[in-house]
């Protein structure tokens, strides 16, 4: 018999009950037993859904971040954090993750947020140094088995794995993170000896960086890792996911624990060769359920496929999902609004779940015991692939005709900014945000209330333009230089631009976690893209209306728009991006047409969709920055292009950063303490820069002295006339009273530094 099991659920609740209960909490609206209250009910719900496969899993929830759970896990916590020795509190935990702050003391910096592997998922980072020492605190973990009320023999709790909790991590000191693992080796030992003696059989020990390119440094200490652990008295599962093994396939079958699991959704080629090198005792696991995307899985292909494997391993196979769910949305039978056809072709977690259950029955029992829903199955894929919505010819054609000349600037930056300078007439240290103002209340209630039927579009609009002009004339009393109009009117910067374009599908409550409560709703793309009227002109051009002063336009760009929404799977992404680019092209056209000066195009993701070995880099970044160069290249010199990057440690990939030639880049620094800037000691980067000064994701409010601090250390390495102030990213999850302050503060530096630099 086949085993079936899961590498973790969605945590955010149905609907999202989580984020509601943890940003009450924040508020003190809600104590510490409510949110717990919340937090139980969510797993619960989760015990449920995963109560027909033969293994459950535990220890996937979190309430902010499972590699910060590991942190508390190991007693890893960062010094300026802790109260006192041994002692932890929930209110510490979300301390680390949004920093700290009340009027008696300084802040107290929030520990640096980065990108899980290549999803749009954000962990904690953990902070090393040469003296950091570990401390086992396993109760929470023990609660979670014991709260189940199910035999321990059937829980697999899931946890971190050493090497790739510190490959996650980042020396603070500059100290080698690897010479910590003979501290954490014995903290591992005695979390798997108390795992046991809590009679737990099975523990999944997740180490994805298996999928990447290792030195012989971080191979040898997987090796070191598991030879110290493997008389552990539980069983290991040892996981990997979202890419191939490749190189590592030999050291991962070696290793000794008593199971591997793989992601078979982007390895089927490898598996052949696993099951040779694997040992005849081992379990294999096979990820067959792509976790990453949302549409049906082709049942029968996965049968014919896995049948043989089945025949061969018999018991020693296990089958999952590829990876966690927490990387799409909980049920599609909560949308009701979605469009019954595409529906058809889609596939949520409890989805996936049920997809996983079909192919252990026929495995078990054959295929004639689930026929009817194989049927159902096939019947799906073969509607998507016939349909007529898919395939656009007119979009076909005007991809054939984009010449190299579309993606460049008509002169070099050197003559086009002269040209700028010029029109735009701004100082020295010219200051300006990242695009977003806070979503209050009233906006989101607006919009739920035309949504609902409530408002009517004329007054939806009127209550926006109030909003809109709110925001301007904020702007102008804190005197910045480079107005915005605030994005009130959208939802989220891909799916505003997503319900406006054919080949996009919009849901209703398809939710997937970013980081602690935030959560986004990525837009569907299901067939080929075209744009028939313009979605932010008559916005900007009343925001433009209101001020003497330059104001942005706002674009998502194609990258972005790629990276964050769920991708067609029958075609290539880089021909799904290029179609982007083409609608975004002629957007920022009309914007310039309506005279808009400057033109930001944001493409926050683009470094998460590097491939996670540095080998296939190239390729995506060549059409990456192509489509980039399409949307945003056929302007006039006198028309001023930025773009913004979030998250992006790109001192990697600088060379294509500067070869996308935007005029102006806003980057995320004042987190990771401008280490970002560090490689223009070495890249001549030729372009204007502005690094973040201000860290939007606590609700922290910098000093004054901290953002001039900041922005000195930015002047040590841009020179003056290409510099640009503003924060890391967009304030929309932020409140006017602390981004009012704030502002302020970066504001009143910039000037400073003007005066001191005259």
């Amino acid at each position: 018999m086949v085993t079936t099991h899961h590498l973790g659920l969605p945590r955010i609740g149905t609907k999202r009950e989580l984020k509601f209960a943890l940003e009450a909490y924040w508020r003190g609206e809600l104590d510490q037993r409510e949110l717990e209250q919340t937090a139980f009910k969510i797993r619960r719900d989760n015990l449920l859904l995963q109560s027909r496969l033969d293994m459950l899993t535990v220890g996937d929830f979190s309430l902010y971040d499972q590699v910060l759970d590991s942190s508390f896990l190991f007693g890893n916590i960062p010094p300026r954090f802790r109260q006192e020795a041994g002692i932890t509190t929930l209110d510490d935990y979300f301390q680390v993750a949004r920093g700290a702050s009340n009027q008696d003391t300084p802040p107290v910096a929030a520990a640096e947020m980065t990108k899980w592997f290549d999803t749009n998922y954000h962990y904690i980072v953990p902070e090393f140094q040469h003296t950091t020492e570990f401390r086992l605190a396993i109760d929470t973990l023990l609660t979670r088995i014991t709260e189940t009320g199910t035999d321990p023999r059937r829980i697999k709790p899931v946890i971190i794995g050493p090497v790739t909790y510190l490959w996650l991590g980042k020396s603070k000191d500059g100290s080698d993170k690897l010479d910590l693992l003979q501290r954490l080796l014995p903290i591992y030992a005695d979390l798997l000896t108390q795992l046991a003696a809590a009679g737990v059989e099975w523990v999944q020990i997740d180490e994805p960086i298996l999928v990447t390119e290792l030195s012989a440094t971080w191979q040898h200490a997987l090796r070191n890792s598991y030879y110290q652990l493997q008389n552990s008295p539980v069983k290991l599962l040892l996981t990997t996911y979202f890419g191939q093994l490749r190189e590592n396939l030999q050291l991962a079958c070696e290793l000794p624990v008593a199971g591997l699991h793989i992601d078979a959704s982007r390895q089927q080629e490898e598996v052949s060769r696993i099951i040779d090198w694997l040992p005849m005792h081992k379990i294999l696991s096979l990820g067959i359920i792509d976790g990453r995307n949302i549409w049906k899985s082709d049942l029968n292909a996965i049968l014919a496929w896995l049948e043989p494997i089945h025949s061969r391993l018999r018991q020693r196979l296990w089958i999952a999902p590829s990876c966690s769910l927490l990387h799409v949305p909980l049920d599609l039978e909560r949308e009701q609004k979605l469009d019954p056809e595409i529906k058809s072709w889609c596939s949520f977690g409890k989805q996936k779940l049920i997809e996983l259950e079909l192919i252990a029955t026929a495995l078990n029992r054959g295929r004639d015991s689930v026929s009817a829903e194989l049927e159902n199955n096939a019947n799906a894929l073969l509607t998507r692939k016939r349909s007529q919505r898919v395939i656009v010819p007119s979009v076909h054609q005007r991809m054939a005709e984009i010449t190299p000349s579309m993606a460049q600037r008509r002169s070099p930056y050197e003559v086009r900014s002269q040209v700028q300078a010029q029109r735009l007439n701004l100082p020295p240290l010219p200051t300006t945000t990242i695009g977003s103002f806070p979503q209050t209340g009233s906006i989101r209630q607006c919009r739920r209330d035309y949504r609902n039927g409530k408002l009517t579009w004329n007054s939806y609009k009127k209550a926006m333009k109030q909003e809109i002009a709110y925001c301007i004339r904020q702007q102008e009393e804190i005197g910045l230089d480079v107005l915005v109009h605030g994005e009130a009117e959208r939802n989220d910067m891909v799916e505003y631009f997503g319900e406006q374009l054919d080949g996009f599908a919009i849901t209703e409550h398809a939710w997937v976690q970013s980081y602690g409560s935030r959560c986004v709703k990525p837009p569907i793309i299901y067939g080929d893209i075209e744009r028939h009227h313009c979605m932010t002109g008559e916005w900007t051009d009343y925001a433009q209306s209101l001020t003497t002063k330059p104001l942005k336009g706002m674009l998502t760009g194609p990258v972005t728009m790629l990276n964050w929404s769920f991708v067609r799977d029958d075609q290539p992404r880089a021909t799904t991006c290029l179609q982007l680019a083409l609608a975004l092209r002629d957007e920022v056209l009309d914007l310039e047409q309506a005279g808009i000066a400057i033109i930001q195009i944001d493409e926050a993701a683009l470094r998460e969709g590097l491939p996670l070995r540095r080998s296939e880099w190239q390729g995506y970044l060549k059409w990456a920055t192509h489509a980039f160069g399409v949307c945003a290249n056929g302007v006039q010199d006198s028309t001023q292009i930025h773009t913004h990057m979030c998250y992006s440690e790109f001192n990697d990939i600088i060379g294509a950063i500067a070869a996308m030639d935007a005029d102006v880049i806003t980057i995320e620094t004042s987190r990771s303490d401008m280490e970002l800037l560090e490689v223009f000691e070495a890249f001549d980067y030729p372009n204007a820069i502005g690094p973040g000064v201000y860290d939007i994701h606590t609700p922290n409010i910098p000093s004054l002295d901290e953002m001039m601090t900041l922005m000195r250390q930015a002047m040590q390495r841009i020179p003056a006339d290409r510099l640009w102030i503003n924060p890391d990213c967009g304030l929309k999850t932020r409140r006017w009273q602390e981004v009012v302050p704030a502002l302020e503060a970066m504001q009143r530096a910039a000037g400073l530094l003007r005066e001191s630099s005259a």
